[in-house]
């Protein structure tokens, strides 16, 4: 079975299971955007507008707040 390596979005510093893996309290909150790719850890392009927030990876595409809210 391969296992994908995945990162913290806020961080950039790769999850390891069994470990603890604190999140900023505004990310927490729901009041920062991701900064850094899940899926490569790669620092995103992010644009923060009064209706929320877009993130781009130049690898891995776009994710925005509507996005998520639908999930």
């Amino acid at each position: 079975m391969d296992i994908q390596e995945r990162y913290n979005p806020f961080t950039g510093k790769q999850v390891i299971v069994g470990e603890v893996d604190p999140v900023p309290a505004a990310a927490a909150l729901g009041l920062e955007p991701p900064r850094f790719c899940e899926q490569c850890g790669r620092r995103m392009i992010v644009q923060v507008h009064p209706e929320g927030w877009w993130a781009r990876c130049s690898r891995h595409g776009e994710l925005n707040s509507k996005t998520l809210d639908r999930r």
